[in-house]
This record gives C-alpha cells, sequence and structure tokens, in this order.
C-alpha cells in the first residue's frame, strides 16, 4: 500500500520539525554537560545558592516535602517504564508495530544512556547539612527527570493523533507539568542540583524526537486495522 499524500505530508513536517528541535535540545544539553564536566564556578555557585535556599523552604514546610516525595515517587522512572511497556503492548496488538518499537527504542535509550551518562560525569549529589530526603547514585542528568521528559515526549507523540479536541487540551498540561513538577521535586527535595535537572528534561524531550525520527525513517507501510 502507497502511503497516502497526506501521510508524505505529515512525515515530512515532522522531519522538519526534528530537524530543528533537536539541535536546540541537545546543544544545551552538551553546554550544560561541559559545564559540570569542567566544575564551571558560576554554574557550581547556582546549583549551590538555589538547593540551599530551597533546602530552607523544605526544613520550613515540612508539608511541602510529603507532598513533593509522594510525587516523586508516583513519577518515579519505574512508574513510566511499566507505563511504557503496557502501551508497546497495546500498540502492538493494534498492529501498530512501528509504534510499539518507537516506545521501546526511546525507553531503553533514555534507561540506558542516563545510567551511562551518570558513571561518566561521576558528579556528587548535593551534600546537605539537614537533608530532608535521600538518594542513591551520582547526579547528572537527573534520571527521574530525563525519564519524565522522556515519557512525556512519548506518550505526546503516540496519543495526540488519536485524541478528541478535548483530551488533546488536557494531553499538552499534563506532558509539560508533569516532568516540570517532577524535576522541581528532585531540587527541593536536596537530591538533585538544578542543572541535573534541566539537563535531564532537555536529553529526555531529545532522545523522544530523535528516535521517533529514527522509526519514522526506517518505517514500512503497516497493515490497516481489522
Amino acid at each position: 500500500m502507497r502511503p497516502s499524500r497526506e501521510t508524505t505530508t505529515t512525515t515530512e513536517v515532522r522531519a522538519t520539525a526534528a530537524v530543528v528541535a533537536i539541535p536546540l535540545l541537545l546543544v544545551p544539553f552538551a553546554l550544560i554537560a561541559a559545564l559540570v564536566a569542567g566544575r564551571w564556578g558560576p554554574l557550581h555557585d547556582l546549583d549551590e545558592t538555589v538547593t540551599h535556599r530551597l533546602n530552607e523552604f523544605a526544613l520550613a514546610h515540612p508539608g511541602w516535602v510529603g507532598v513533593m516525595d509522594w510525587w516523586s515517587l508516583a513519577f518515579h522512572p519505574t512508574t513510566w517504564r511499566v507505563a511504557a511497556a503496557v502501551l508497546a503492548v497495546w500498540l502492538w496488538r493494534r498492529r501498530e508495530r512501528a509504534q510499539a518499537v518507537f516506545v521501546v527504542v526511546a525507553m531503553t535509550a533514555g534507561a540506558l544512556l542516563g545510567v551511562l551518562l551518570k558513571l561518566l560525569f561521576g558528579r556528587h549529589r548535593p551534600d546537605l547539612l539537614d537533608p530532608v530526603a535521600q538518594a542513591a547514585g551520582y547526579a547528572f542528568p537527573s534520571g527521574h527527570a530525563l525519564t519524565n521528559a522522556l515519557g512525556a515526549a512519548v506518550f505526546l507523540m503516540i496519543l495526540l493523533p488519536m485524541a478528541g479536541r478535548w483530551a488533546r487540551v488536557a494531553l499538552w498540561p499534563a506532558a509539560v507539568g508533569i516532568p516540570l513538577v517532577t524535576a522541581f521535586s528532585r531540587v527541593l527535595l536536596g537530591v538533585h542540583w538544578t542543572s541535573d535537572v534541566v539537563g535531564g528534561l532537555l536529553l529526555g524531550v531529545a532522545l523522544a524526537v530523535l528516535a521517533r525520527q529514527i522509526i519514522e525513517r526506517r518505517r514500512v507501510p503497516e497493515r490497516p486495522l481489522g
């Protein structure tokens, strides 16, 4: 079956948008990564200032700590990976094989790259005198921020074309808001620096766009549903 003209146009628009979006996301990520690796003083000072001020706020407002701790747990990377696995199975059963592969490739790449980069940079987490939370492992990039941004972008790419008008109105705020609140929660809890979560957000969205492009380029016409 030949792809329709409308499908071809949509694919071309996506490809053009990706060509623009990927550098816009990866260049600032690479810059932050370079500054983290070089232990650039102004970035370190900014991270320290934000972390200590939020720690003071957290100590004075334990209720917020509870909310952010709950939020951080609810949107843990494992939660996103389980949800993505369910989404991939659902797509596969609908015979939308390319979409299912996209979900698996994107989420797997995010998990592996996140671990690799943490080991590569070996950045330590904030060491506060009076911490309100603890977390193991290295800091950069934030796994929570990366996986939330990646997962939200993946779900948005899959569900948006299927959604009705009002569902689309809800999808966009959720896809943007959930990763941002999760990133904030990690800094408020004192387990990540601000640059950790900003880097994670940028990389997560970039990986989703890049994985989508790779799958689109290799995509073959699928059988119609039925």
